[in-house]
């Protein structure tokens, strides 16, 4: 394999905390153990891909139709998006090294209150949300789509994510791969023997 010139970078719990585990259970009163077992089963991932609109999944959020309040729910998401510590000054050196660098994230529409909230776009192009491709990982179409529309080979990019199973089918279709295990300087370590930090 060549030396990677592009990260992708999933971006919950990778580069953001995702509050679907530290915030949602608690704005309806719930333990997440609760929140499992009361969601509906298939309502966020079609929120992902573009194929449930917002005010639908306030209706389906929970199996049982129990409504929500849904403007006081998402502000509730908002206000919980936060850096996973570390990250951002990373991102920030690598920017400054001029490594290009895009989102590869499953995640809904509500990317723009991240990026309200925390200035993504500063350092990540808001390139490939599932949402707006249409592909989840660990499809490969969402790594080759990827790869297509930058104009790269799968090998001239490295992925991170904080999923292995994602990593695993990202190196299937040639892709260097790093699982980052919330620890920056491992993170750090991984990318500089990949020639990308200096």
């Amino acid at each position: 394999m060549s030396q990677p010139e592009v990260i992708l970078w999933d971006v919950m719990d990778t580069l953001v905390r995702d509050p679907f585990f530290t915030h949602m259970a608690g704005f309806f009163g719930l333990t997440f153990e609760e929140l499992l077992k009361r969601k509906h089963p298939t309502a966020w991932g079609k929120f992902e891909l573009g194929r449930l609109e917002e005010a639908e999944l306030y209706e389906r959020f929970f199996a049982d139709g129990t409504p929500i309040d849904g403007p006081a729910f998402k502000q509730h998401v908002r206000d919980a998006y936060a850096w996973i510590d570390g990250i951002e000054p990373l991102l920030a050196e690598l920017k400054l090294q001029g490594v290009p660098m895009h989102a590869l994230s499953n995640y809904p529409h509500w990317y723009s209150l991240i990026e309200e909230r925390l200035g993504l776009s500063r350092y990540v192009g808001l390139t490939f949300f599932s949402c707006d491709t249409g592909t989840r990982k660990p499809a490969p179409e969402a790594y080759l789509g990827a790869c297509e529309k930058l104009g790269r080979r799968p090998d001239e990019c490295v992925f991170v994510d904080d999923r292995e199973p994602n990593c695993a089918a990202a190196r299937a279709v040639g892709m260097h791969a790093v699982q980052f295990k919330a620890d920056v300087p491992s993170l750090r370590r991984a990318l500089r023997e990949l020639g990308l930090l200096r």
